[in-house]
């Protein structure tokens, strides 16, 4: 473990978290324990925070706002690019915490601080594309639009990137002229406060506020809340479902979601299995949130021709990937999130194999792993049934199913028969076949020749239950304004 790391995991647990908020202490009147999932210890208490707190953080939001909102879009991202240096001046800090805090391996919460602080510069850079038009609606009048702030907005993000979805998805709303405030994960908290100290030290009071809270209550109050008119929601479509719920119960509002997936990589028979193989196990993102992420191309169809090839090079890989503690530098795969997600996966896993699956490799505690954490090795699935559980629900961990197909028909008619919509990738060296085959699937975001990766400033977000809007783009940035139409009548 490298001494800074040490250091902060020694403030990690010395420390009391707080959240304070026009000198007031949020959440005080009661905390909730955070745990470890590498060792499944006790790591800290954060607040959880009531209904009359989250009603005072709104509150305080909305009079902040005010003079935030009539600030010049330069201006605010002038104070903006303040907070992505401060964030970058503390990324050993904050990638420790969610190391410790969420079990994910801090090299690669290293690269989420990065990720943020350039998430940050982009959106700053877009200010001046909150710009509106003129319309010729007559020849003697002016007619032109303005992008005005919404006001308060809500922000509810999940634990599987902790102190990225803070960091950057603040970004776009506040540059928009609104003020945040923002429900923390409740299993992985930590980085989320230090996020709301930090930006303390450069935003106007009550601009930003972090809230924490164990359970929805805290998030169901503030999504319902009347002064809030916009959400934005990255989670489950459970959960999405139920904030549209609540949200519709309580006002007219524009709720923005992203959600889950079960997102389909296809390999054509042209493909090179060998570069195949590895962009499906980067796609399904084993070592940076261990499966846990909404995008991971979780079904994997390979023509029949090349199936031996590449299940046998995915297995390879998957086979070398390292897992152990978080914080040691050679660690490239961490604990899942919670004995009960673990138990969750292999218990489904189970089920596929029961159900005619062949478990190929992984599907149980790593050797090596010790006997503490929630550990599920890496794990491939062969002959996996297109109806199966496993093949059509969102599973959130390392879990790759790998089925054949026989011609492009068989296999654009399995992707697409889920209810999902969100990531996709096609793998040929045919230019043709590839545009084709990217526009017969349902997937906002399609890859080809590639996995993964996101590309700033390019529009993400799902179809069906995968979600609604688009978020790393100019459309999420302009998502956080309302249009005024002006009409001048001139003499």
């Amino acid at each position: 473990m490298a001494h800074s790391a040490t250091s902060s995991a020694h403030r990690v647990v010395d420390r009391k978290w707080q959240i304070v908020v026009s000198g007031r202490e949020l959440g005080a009147q009661s905390r909730y324990r955070t745990e470890n999932p590498a060792t499944e210890e006790t790591l800290a208490e954060v607040p959880d925070c009531t209904a009359e707190d989250v009603h005072f953080a709104v509150a305080q939001a909305h009079r902040a706002q005010v003079a935030w909102g009539r600030l010049a879009p330069r201006e605010r991202a002038r104070r903006l690019r303040e907070l992505a240096v401060a964030l970058r001046d503390n990324r050993e800090e904050l990638a420790t915490l969610d190391a410790l805090d969420g079990g994910f391996p801090v090299s690669s919460m290293r690269l989420d601080v990065d990720a943020a602080v350039e998430y940050i510069e982009i959106m700053c850079d877009l200010a001046l594309g909150l710009g509106g038009r003129t319309i010729p609606a007559t020849g003697e009048h002016l007619h032109y639009t303005v992008h005005q702030p919404y006001g308060v907005v809500a922000r509810v993000v999940p634990y599987n990137h902790p102190l990225f979805f803070t960091a950057s998805k603040i970004a776009a709303p506040l540059v928009a002229g609104n003020a945040v405030v923002l429900k923390a994960p409740e299993q992985t908290p930590l980085s989320a406060l230090r996020i709301h100290e930090i930006a303390g030290e450069v935003l106007p009071d009550g601009l930003f506020t972090v809230l924490t809270g164990q359970g929805p209550d805290s998030g169901r109050t503030l999504v319902r809340h009347p002064q809030v008119r916009r959400i934005a929601f990255i989670g489950s479509e459970q959960t999405g479902r139920s904030i549209q719920r609540d949200a519709a119960e309580t006002g007219v509002k524009d709720v923005t979601l992203e959600l889950g997936g079960k997102n389909a990589m296809i390999v054509l028979p042209d493909a090179d299995p060998t570069r195949a193989a590895a962009a499906a196990v980067a796609g399904m993102n084993f070592t940076a949130t261990m499966g846990q992420s909404c995008g991971s191309t979780s079904r994997l169809f390979v023509h029949n021709e090349l199936l031996p090839d590449v299940l046998d090079e995915v297995c390879r890989l998957v086979e070398q990937i390292r897992v152990g503690d978080p914080l040691a530098a050679e660690t490239e795969m961490g604990p899942l999130i919670s004995g009960t997600h673990r138990d969750r996966v292999l218990e489904t896993v189970a089920t596929a194999v029961r159900d005619g699956a062949e478990l190929m490799t992984g599907g149980a505690r790593p050797s090596g792993a010790g006997d503490r954490g929630y550990f599920v090795a890496p794990t491939v699935l062969a002959h996996v049934q297109p109806d199966s559980r496993i093949a059509r629900t969102e599973i959130f961990g390392p879990v790759l199913s790998v089925l054949g197909f026989a011609d492009v028909d068989e296999a654009v008619g399995l992707a697409n028969g889920v209810d999902y919509g969100l990531t996709a990738a096609v793998w040929t060296q045919n230019v043709g076949a590839a545009h084709s085959l990217a526009h017969r699937l349902e997937a906002g975001y399609v890859w080809v020749n590639g996995s993964s990766r996101h590309f700033w400033g390019v529009p993400f977000g799902g179809v069906k239950n995968s979600g609604v809007g688009r978020e790393d783009s100019l459309e999420e940035l302009v998502s956080f304004t309302q249009i005024q139409a002006v009409n001048v009548l001139l003499p």
